[in-house]
């Protein structure tokens, strides 16, 4: 994983910590240009951001880095709990959004479930992304409509529930909760589970 934060001592900090929780640091970096020129060569699976940086914002960097590496997944770990920064982090691809507030255990916690694919976020932010992504497929033209079956099963994926847990869930197969999952992606234009995750938690649909 890379730790992008423009604050030297906190940056080494925050690296050390994660290191002796099993982490495998593998770069820092303390602006958007280092983060994306150091992402571009390590493609780290997790990247933990901060929002104010030496050169731009964590939004702008967040961007960056998952254009030369699409399959790092971004958590944002900022002094700021501000409605603007939260919702530009996650406009620009952040999976997840802490205060630095936060305990080493839940910085560990977030760390491993973002590297899962689930999204993260301080109590009391992620009620303010899902009504901030209501209010804009509110605002929108009607997308394309899932059938209940999917949406429900959309949920679940949202939750971070792999296809069999779903199916014991559900009561439905392994075989068909797949072929939902499949359909929803053609539906959706989306290409993998991580992709469908983000799309219906943008959505407000993993309460």
């Amino acid at each position: 994983m890379m730790v992008v934060d423009d604050h030297p001592i906190w940056r080494d900090a925050v690296a050390r910590d994660l290191a002796d929780d099993g982490f495998d640091v593998v770069a820092t970096a303390d602006g958007v240009a280092s983060a994306k020129r150091r992402a571009a060569v390590v493609q780290p699976a997790v990247v933990l951001m901060d929002m104010r940086l030496a050169d731009g914002d964590g939004a702008q960097a967040t961007a960056e880095v998952l254009a030369v590496s699409p399959s790092s997944r971004v958590l944002v770990l900022s002094a700021s709990d501000e409605r603007d920064d939260v919702l530009e982090a996650v406009k620009a691809g952040a999976t997840g959004y802490l205060v630095k507030s936060a305990s080493k255990q839940e910085l560990g916690d977030a760390v491993r479930a973002t590297a899962q694919g689930r999204a993260v976020f301080t109590p009391g932010l992620a009620g303010l992304v899902l009504g901030e992504f209501r209010r804009i497929e509110r605002d929108s033209p009607a997308g394309p409509t899932l059938t209940e079956r999917e949406t429900e099963i959309l949920r679940h994926v949202a939750k971070g529930l792999t296809a069999k847990q779903i199916a014991s869930r559900l009561s439905l197969s392994h075989r068909t909760v797949e072929n939902h999952v499949q359909a929803t992606f053609r539906k959706l234009q989306i290409g993998n589970r991580v992709e469908l995750a983000r799309y219906a938690i943008e959505h407000g649909l993993d309460e």
